[in-house]
């Protein structure tokens, strides 16, 4: 029987009340033994249904003799927290995007490598069962040469994901980014993980089309994102990411190659599709219907996401991780890069990812 991980929670949001504390609350070799929350109360909580001292800091939180910490407060936080308890001793989980400068993400990193421990980040779209599989058929050569994609990922904003009409999601001093970061990481960091190779060059468009403050004033972040992206064998393709989609949310990726598609939740009634040069449609969906593998789905069932499993069965067993810190950093410049040519106007090339 393996040991039960003590397990430490930074940040007592959303993402953590829906999907890091009852996702470790699943697992029998997990105990939630702390919380913290800038808001003691939202702490004290979430204590009642799961467990675990309240702390009062971060550092009380860190010293704590935790095996592992999830860092779930905001994008701004994220290296420090992070730093925080990696320099404590602790494997951390944190939440994407990495950070928001690149400098931030090179410093968690490396102190990752110093510590000796993982650093994971929540990349949960990896682990989805069409993506494992068209990663699987890529690799495999079933559409051949890969020649371009498409991704796409929108809903209703954050908003109302949290319940806080007012987020932090949407204060750059907090978020460092709007679309981009939430939900745009997402998909660069899925094209890098199905197509097996980096992205190398970006042209970006980036707007702030409806959300708005209390006050009525537009949000100082895109609420939507436009990339074109080049890989290094020459496959181009795009990307949209959106929180202004007021109809039902979608999340879908289509790769195009000489001998074939694969379509991943593009259909809402199949998860994945293999489309063949011969005329063949094949369907090898292992979900029923279209879900968002980010999110709470509007219908308030919830999806397993997979990435506290993967966190915790490493460290459990000392196996690779599929979303560790060095992996995500790929996708990390080329969001920042999307950010340059989209003040700058003109296509960005990405040299550290060649």
């Amino acid at each position: 029987m393996e040991r039960k991980l003590r397990i430490g929670v930074i940040g007592c949001g959303a993402i953590s009340e829906r999907r890091h504390l009852p996702e470790y609350a699943a697992r029998k070799d997990v105990e939630i033994a702390a919380l913290y929350n800038r808001t003691k109360r939202k702490a004290e909580e979430l204590q009642k249904i799961y467990g675990g001292k309240v702390c009062g800091s971060i550092e009380e939180l860190v010293a704590m003799d935790l095996d592992a910490v999830s860092v779930c407060t905001p994008n701004a936080r994220h290296a420090h927290d992070s730093i925080l308890a990696l320099r404590a001793g602790k494997h951390v989980l944190c939440e994407k995007p990495m950070d928001v400068s690149m400098n931030q993400c090179l410093a968690m990193t490396e102190e990752a490598k110093k510590a000796g421990k993982l650093l994971m980040i929540a990349q949960n779209q990896r682990f989805s069962g069409a993506h494992v599989k068209a990663r699987e058929l890529v690799s495999q050569g079933a559409i051949g040469k890969v020649l371009s994609f498409d991704s796409r990922f929108g809903h209703a904003g954050p908003e109302h994901w949290t319940g806080i009409e007012d987020t932090w999601f949407f204060r750059r001093n907090a978020s460092g980014m709007g679309a981009l970061a939430d939900l745009g990481i997402h998909k660069t960091d899925l094209i890098h993980y199905i197509l097996g190779e980096p992205i190398v060059q970006v042209y970006a468009y980036l707007a702030t089309l409806d959300k708005k403050y209390p006050d009525g004033t537009p949000i100082d972040v895109e609420d939507n994102a436009w990339c074109i992206y080049q890989t290094l064998s020459g496959a181009c393709g795009s990307m949209h990411v959106s929180w202004t989609d007021y109809g039902q949310e979608y999340n879908s990726i289509v790769i195009r190659g000489t001998e074939g598609n694969i379509r991943c939740y593009d259909d809402r009634a199949h998860s994945l599709i293999l489309e063949t040069k011969d005329g063949r449609t094949i369907d090898l969906s292992t979900e029923k219907t279209l879900t968002n593998s980010d999110q709470t789905n509007r219908a308030g069932k919830e999806q397993h996401s997979g990435v506290i499993d993967e966190f915790v069965d490493c460290i459990q067993t000392g196996s690779a991780c599929r979303s560790t810190a060095e992996e995500v950093l790929k996708g990390m410049r080329v969001i920042f890069a999307a950010l340059t040519s989209a003040q700058m106007g003109h296509m960005v090339s990405i040299p550290e990812n060649r």
